[in-house]
């Protein structure tokens, strides 16, 4: 086989010369925005799932392309966060240095890949004309009290020694290291995504998303309806106050206030700020011992239905705002601070955790509702239907009117109200980390908190940093970066010292490609109208409740502060599957079982390697890897150079006129067109194995038609070139070759329009079935296409084989099953 990684270098270099990829905003045809998740560059090199991934999706943009797109395809680098930093406190190759070489290296890779990405638009979030907008950004969600800064419980991971989102722990652990995570209070930044929780859910539907993507994002935000209720707080024997006088409240969220009569205790946070102020000096000693052996569990452990519960009780008690009984508060780990108001509501009669919990500790079980006649109950039970008892002025209410005459109550006094909640946390978006964006504030002691300037923007991340983590943020070590001018007095003043979480940097990227040069502004708002939202999204389901939901957030803020007109960053999406090692585990050096794909690209070149991704894999599933069919690509590639080559001498490409064609051409030109019609449609799917499938079908086709000795030449170079046009996404060097050199086309087959099916190629004269005695096969036919059961019937019986298949058995019955079989009964 003439093709190599040869033919790869001198097209490559073709097309950097020609510019065959730069982007025309301006050129003809329809916009498309294709884009794939953008890589982190932690590895010198490309892993298989970086091809998997980039060159698939490169050969849908380029069928697009082909279709008459104006396609956009840009490529860039997510090049903050902890892989570059705990890569540096290993080797001591400062995470700059260390990033900017695998960027370099990983650049030429992608081109050597042979993608139609336009450099031009490259971005890396590591460079401060970048992270710069992630400041101004921050600075304007701060104007709008979208960003806030607050003491709180936050995911600590002992390890990275950094703070986690709640989307960053999964399981428990650290998505990262998979070290265990620890809950600890720590004054943080965060970015109020819940502000837009419920538009979040309610724009899922409009999406071309993976139904179960939009599950999770739906499940992540968990919308619930209820009501919000308080109770009066006692310590000591008196009634607490707030700040301004006013008797101090517990509100609780339930979606159960039918139950409210019932409260015999009330649970909350052990590591909140209000248990520490409601524990009474007697309980203290206790209630911090418990603290303490809670923040080793982790979340997911603590709210698990099958843990046992534990508590203390804090030595407070919640008041009843209706009915006066006075309930001791317990802390318990089975309540997160953070997770609604923080405080629960036990109703042990009717909810089978209280019920466990009051058992263990000999706390009161009121029941307050009664089920219905006829159904026999024992504690716990929770009833969905049933009436009130010792329940006061509610008795002998049924559940649903009890609801509403309860809340109403309350609202009269100001301790209830409905209100809808939802499973969603703000994002926790501080990093006491190095490698990432500073967080653009400035810590005044006579102005307190204030925002870096406008003007003053970028603040520049220091390169001579001790980074070696400690549990402090690094940059708090480097004075040099610490002290600073207030904006607002002159005095002196401190900078914030942590950084932002990565994902920042990731959720708006797709706005600032279009516009990557632009030092005026994050992006410009004609620009972003013009070439956005993504259309075609391509990358991991795993960042469907982190990255994704993050980016639509951005993107909503975004359009509520006039810089965009519309409402979701990307409009369809897609994940690929994930290619296993050899031994069907996921890929990594630990294991021993990385498939490196530089040895393979070497040796075949890259287009054998694509294709055979495309062809050995269904895309959105994967699977372990193998090639094993390799070699099938290898011998598909060789038989197309020949089958191109044997036609290239005819210089005219034609279809015979249809009254013309012999059965041979209808063969031929049926085999074309069914091959172009299900590559159309399956491509357009990320469906890549099933039209290499076709492809090999139409090469036999073609290679069959011509042994046939009234084969016409301009029909044979058709059907070649055709060939090579549906297998250009997939090949895009090889069948540069062949369409430029082979067949001596005009320049370049990138730019040639893909093919049309012909419909009424696909409709056949003759169609062959096979013919079926008592469930057996036993020989085929041809038989006109629209024949019915009795022209079938009487094809069949004519057929010189039925005798000897039939072996002396009489014919009982036949069956003529259209377009498919012929079934006999005999006996």
């Amino acid at each position: 086989m003439s093709y190599s990684i040869e033919t790869d270098k001198k097209w490559q270099a073709k097309w950097a010369e020609t510019g065959l990829y730069k982007f025309d905003p301006d050129a003809e045809g329809k916009k498309l925005y294709c884009l794939e998740m953008f890589s982190y560059p932690s590895g010198a090199n490309l892993h298989l799932g970086h091809w998997y991934n980039y060159s698939l999706t490169d050969s849908w943009a380029r069928f697009k392309h082909m279709q008459g797109f104006n396609l956009f395809h840009p490529m860039g680098f997510d090049s903050f966060g902890l892989p570059a930093e705990n890569y540096a406190i290993k080797t001591g190759i400062h995470p700059k240095d260390s990033t900017l070489k695998n960027i370099d290296t990983m650049e030429k890779q992608l081109q050597a890949m042979g993608t139609t990405v336009d450099w031009d638009y490259e971005v890396k979030t590591c460079m401060p004309d970048y992270y710069k907008w992630n400041q101004w950004f921050f600075i304007e969600l701060y104007k709008k009290g979208l960003a806030y800064r607050k003491n709180a419980p936050v995911n600590w991971c002992p390890s990275c020694k950094t703070v986690l989102a709640n989307e960053q722990v999964i399981e428990g652990t650290c998505e990262r290291c998979h070290s265990d995570v620890i809950r600890k209070n720590m004054t943080q930044w965060f970015f109020k995504i819940t502000e837009y929780a419920q538009e979040l859910l309610d724009d899922l539907p409009k999406l071309d998303w993976p139904e179960k993507t939009k599950k999770l994002q739906k499940n992540w935000i968990g919308r619930s309806e209820g009501a919000q209720v308080a109770l009066y707080v006692e310590k000591n024997g008196e009634r607490l106050t707030d700040e301004n006088g006013n008797p101090m409240k517990l509100e609780v969220f339930t979606t159960r206030v039918d139950t409210f009569m019932g409260i015999t205790y009330v649970v909350i946070a052990p590591e909140s700020e209000l248990c520490a102020k409601l524990t009474t000096d007697e309980c203290r000693e206790a209630v911090e011992a418990y603290r303490l052996a809670t923040s080793k569990v982790n979340e997911i452990d603590r709210m698990s239905t099958t843990r046992e519960k534990t508590g203390v009780f804090t030595g407070a008690y919640a008041i009843h705002p209706l009915n006066g009984r006075r309930v001791p508060i317990w802390a318990a780990d089975y309540v997160v601070a953070g997770y609604g108001t923080g405080v629960v509501m036990a109703v042990p009669s009717h909810d089978e955790r209280d019920f466990d919990f009051a058992h263990k500790y000999g706390l009161d079980i009121i029941r307050v509702i009664q089920p219905e006649k006829g159904v026999d109950s024992e504690l716990p039970y929770c009833e969905k239907k049933g009436y009130l008892t010792n329940s006061g002025e509610f008795d002998g209410m049924e559940m649903h009117d009890a609801q509403k005459a309860i809340v109403a109550k309350l609202a009269e006094i100001g301790m209830g109200e409905w209100k809808i909640n939802y499973r969603l946390r703000d994002w926790l978006i501080s990093r006491q980390r190095y490698w990432g964006t500073p967080i653009p504030m400035i810590h005044c002691p006579s102005c307190g908190v204030v925002p870096v300037p406008e003007e003053d923007l970028p603040v520049l991340l220091p390169y001579d940093v001790e980074f070696t983590p400690d549990g402090e943020s690094p940059l708090a070590k480097c004075e040099s970066f610490m002290n600073c001018k207030c904006p607002k007095c002159g005095g002196d003043a401190r900078r914030d010292p942590d950084t932002m979480d990565t994902f920042v940097d990731s959720s708006w990227y797709q706005f600032r490609y279009p516009d990557n040069k632009n030092d005026k502004e994050m992006f410009s708002k004609d620009k972003i109208n013009k070439f956005c939202p993504v259309d075609k999204y391509v990358g991991g389901a795993e960042h469907a409740c982190m990255h994704l939901l993050y980016a639509r957030f951005f993107t909503k803020a975004m359009r509520d502060m006039g810089m965009l007109d519309f409402d979701e960053p990307f409009m369809s999406l897609v994940h690929q599957g994930t290619i296993l090692g050899p031994d069907g585990q996921k890929m990594s050096k630990s294991r021993g079982n990385t498939v490196a794909p530089d040895d393979y690209i070497s040796k075949y070149g890259s287009d054998v390697f694509r294709t055979y991704l495309g062809f050995g894999f269904a895309y959105i599933e994967g699977g372990p890897w193998s090639d094993s069919g390799l070699q099938a690509i290898v011998k598909f590639f060789r038989r197309i150079e020949t089958c191109v080559a044997e036609n290239a001498s005819c210089k005219t490409s034609s279809v015979p006129a249809k009254a013309d064609m012999n059965a041979a051409d209808k063969e031929l030109n049926f085999a074309i067109n069914y091959a172009i019609k299900s590559s159309t449609a399956d491509i357009e799917k990320f469906q890549f194995n099933t039209p290499i499938a076709r492809m090999m079908e139409l090469l036999n086709a073609i290679t069959k038609y011509s042994q046939n000795v009234d084969a016409k030449p301009e029909f044979k170079r058709y059907a070649a070139e055709k060939l090579v046009l549906l297998l250009a996404p997939f090949a895009p060097h090889f069948t540069e070759e062949l369409w430029c050199e082979t067949l001596g086309n005009g320049y370049s087959i990138y730019n040639q329009k893909w093919p049309e099916v012909d419909e009424s190629a696909l409709v056949k004269d003759e169609i062959e079935i096979a013919v079926q005695i008592n469930g057996k096969v036993q020989f085929k036919v041809n038989i006109p296409a629209e024949a019915d059961q009795a022209a079938v019937e009487a094809i069949v019986n004519a057929d010189e084989r039925l005798a000897g298949a039939l072996a002396g058995r009489s014919i009982v019955k036949f069956i003529y099953v259209k377009g498919r079989i012929a079934n006999i009964v005999a006996k």
